[in-house]
């Protein structure tokens, strides 16, 4: 049995994790990563990357069908999966490799196991105890289920979703979220028939009602069946497929049914609560400044209530590094953090829909301006219709941006800067927007509520 001693401790090697332990190496502090699996943690290994992977792959398929749009020759004749999953196996391998490289350069320690709290300065793996001066918790998530509903056989998560080595005729997802819609486009380009069944009244029910309502039409136009506002009941499941059972009493048959209804706290049997770590059904609770009950343990990622994306538990490893140094770094609230959706078309938003501005200044202190992407001429060449919308104060800054179209994930950096950053629409009409561009649709929207449109009336 041993005892090892470091500046920071931290539990879980996924996103918040590994980057709470670069920054801290990087502020000359002495530190321990414990991961019981494999650095890189959900996103790296069974979420965004290999997710965004075959998003792709499914991008490419359904190019090869449009091709003779543009006057390409091209033939579709399937989609090998076993080749499929190569790609992806190849790109993860590749991360794994550059984040290993990346963590032994910078002097971090890395202890394999899994890791228990046992007081609020020391982790016990195995028969060894790793004591910090500060610790901090980033045990990620696990995919969710219902109460009731068990994982097992034709009932499958993301992760086993990632693993088939088949394309289904037919599958039905429980949950019209993030997760869900993604899986529904990857299968649907790949040609599957695919529902997806939500219980709220919309797909991606999350973002501005506008963006849901335009990611629903265009699944209808791509012929992804969905049933909303309907609460599954059941599922019975044989060899050949499964019977979802809502409680409508209608029912949907498939050969499969992924559960999609969102990740949950991995937490239990971590000793959290033994340590009196204040706790919330598996979620830890921290102030703003991911500071838990206990001086000197902090909490990040997945773990703690909020966005559950890779980038909010970069930032927030980041922020806990530098709280630890005394650096006092600036808080980001989870409005203001972006996200974006890889289903086709894409979405990406960030701050304040329009509702929510409206019932926080009220709807006399707000504009808004939906930008069309017919009228965009790089959206016109890629063949994808959307929109641009965003929110501001009347006679203030942007509150809010949200998009829906192919490739607009990739305008979400600008957008994030004009809202944090509190910048007015006024401030950002004299600059330029390269022709032709995507682009250019932000631009668009920001002239227009600066009170001098270009191509809009």
């Amino acid at each position: 049995m041993a005892e090892l001693n470091f500046d920071l401790v931290v539990l879980g090697g996924g996103s918040g994790g590994y980057s709470a332990a670069i920054r801290a190496a990087e502020l000359g502090m002495s530190v321990a990563l414990i991961e019981k699996n494999k650095l890189g943690g959900t996103c790296l290994h069974v979420g965004c990357i290999p997710t965004k992977a075959m998003l792709h792959a499914a991008e490419v398929a359904d190019n090869a069908r449009e091709a003779h749009e543009c006057g390409i020759n091209a033939t579709f004749t399937g989609v090998d999966m076993d080749r499929v999953n190569a790609f992806r196996e190849d790109i993860i391998t590749k991360k794994f490799k550059g984040l290993g490289g990346l963590i032994k350069a910078r002097g971090i320690t890395v202890i394999e196991g899994e890791g228990r709290l046992v007081s609020p300065n020391s982790v016990a793996v195995g028969a060894d105890t790793i004591v910090g001066k500060n610790i901090v918790l980033a045990t990620g998530s696990y995919s969710k289920s219902l109460p009731g509903l068990e994982i097992g056989g034709r009932v499958i998560t993301s992760e086993h979703a990632l693993q088939m080595n088949y394309v289904p005729k037919k599958v039905a997802i429980l949950g019209g979220g993030v997760i869900g819609v993604e899986f529904a486009s990857v299968w649907k380009s790949f040609g599957s028939e695919v529902v997806i069944i939500e219980g709220l009244p919309h797909l991606v029910p999350n973002e501005e009602e506008s963006i849901s309502k335009a990611l629903e039409r265009a699944y209808r136009k791509r012929g992804i069946d969905y049933k909303l506002g309907v609460r599954f009941q059941g599922v019975t499941q044989n060899d050949s497929g499964v019977v979802v059972t809502l409680e409508s009493g209608e029912t949907v048959e498939a050969d499969l049914l992924l559960v999609a209804v969102g990740r949950g706290p991995a937490t239990a049997g971590c000793g959290f609560e033994e340590v009196g770590i204040t706790m919330d059904r598996g979620y830890v609770i921290t102030n703003e400044r991911l500071a838990t009950n206990i001086p000197g343990v902090y909490a990040v990622g997945d773990i703690v209530p909020g966005l559950q994306l890779a980038h909010r538990g970069y930032q927030q490893g980041f922020f806990v590094a530098e709280e630890i140094a005394g650096l006092n770094p600036v808080v980001i609230s989870d409005t203001n953090i972006p996200k974006v959706t890889y289903c086709e078309p894409e979405i990406a938003s960030v701050g304040l829909t329009e509702a929510k501005a409206a019932e926080q200044y009220g709807e006399d202190k707000i504009a808004a301006y939906d930008y069309n992407l017919a009228g965009n001429g790089k959206s016109e060449i890629l063949g994808t219709a959307g929109s641009v919308k965003v929110v501001r104060l009347v006679d203030g800054p942007v509150v809010g941006v949200h998009m829906i179209g192919a490739r607009v994930g990739e305008l979400i950096g600008e957008a994030q800067l004009v809202v944090n950053w509190e910048a007015h629409p006024e401030d950002i009409a004299p600059l330029l927007h390269a022709h032709p561009t995507q682009n250019e649709s932000l631009g668009e929207a920001f002239l227009y509520l600066a009170g001098k449109p270009l191509h809009t009336l």
